[in-house]
Order: C-alpha cells, then sequence, then structure tokens
C-alpha cells in the first residue's frame, strides 16, 4: 500500500527503512561514497511502499527547491525490480505534486541513465550532464501541473 508522509509522521521504522534502502540502491549497488542524509528530508513528503513483509520497496522523496518543486532519491529494491513499481513511484510522485505544490514547475536532477524514465511523464531535459555525487546527472524539467 503507498503511504505519504511529512517527516514528522514518519515513524522510528519507516526511517529507518527509508535510509536502509538508500543505503543500499545508491551506495552499495551503485558504488557511491557521499553522505545521504542531506537536511532535505525533514521539510520533504516522503511516499513509500511495503512489501508483503512490511519492508519499504519502494521510495521517494518531494521538497521546495526555490520556488521549484523537485523530488530525489527514487528508488525500488531489488526485491521488487521490474515489477512496476517505479513507474508507480513516478506516478504517485506526480499526483502529489499536483495536489500539494499546483501551479509550481518541476525540476530534478536526474541519474543519466534514467533520463527516459522521466521523459515518459512530460520532462525535457536541459543542458548538458554534469557528475554529481560521481554519477552523471542531467536536469530535467516539468511544467506546472
Amino acid at each position: 500500500m503507498w503511504q505519504t508522509k511529512r517527516f514528522n509522521e514518519l515513524t522510528v521504522t519507516d526511517l529507518y527503512q527509508i535510509l536502509a534502502l538508500r543505503a543500499q540502491i545508491f551506495v552499495v549497488d551503485q558504488q557511491r561514497v557521499y553522505q545521504d542524509p542531506d537536511g532535505r528530508d525533514q521539510k520533504a513528503i516522503h511516499i513509500f511502499n511495503r512489501d508483503e513483509d512490511g519492508d519499504i520497496v519502494a521510495y521517494a522523496r518531494i521538497f521546495l527547491k526555490d520556488d521549484l518543486v523537485s523530488f530525489g532519491r527514487v528508488a525500488t529494491s531489488n526485491k521488487v525490480r521490474g515489477q512496476g513499481f517505479g513507474g508507480q513511484l513516478l506516478d504517485k510522485i506526480m499526483q502529489t505534486i499536483q495536489q500539494e505544490f499546483p501551479g509550481r514547475k518541476i525540476e530534478i536532477e536526474a541519474q543519466v541513465q534514467v533520463e527516459d524514465f522521466y521523459k515518459r511523464v512530460g520532462f525535457v531535459s536541459e543542458g548538458e550532464p554534469f557528475i554529481y555525487k560521481s554519477t552523471p546527472h542531467i536536469m530535467m524539467v516539468h511544467e506546472a501541473m
């Protein structure tokens, strides 16, 4: 079941599982060394889904970035990869942005390897790829909804 919570609504278990999933995907699997907690979590809206065992298997956070809305730390567990959770998560992100931040332009820093994933919901790439935390990224924008 998909859940949407603000930081102060997260349980200790929610937060632990979120940080564990992000570390597994972005640090271990992608072999990147960086400080994941970056001060944005406290002001973000957190979207996630649990499997039948109660483990968080899909996650993202949405936050304001100046006058824009952004999202990141989009992750799906290896346990559910290829089962459509990524697409469902992206749809849930876009629905939440439309509800919570209507009329705001969306800007994300996407990993280059998933650029086409975001294009499927109307994101457009801007500029040239750049390195962010040892990984090629590209700025992508979406018109306000």
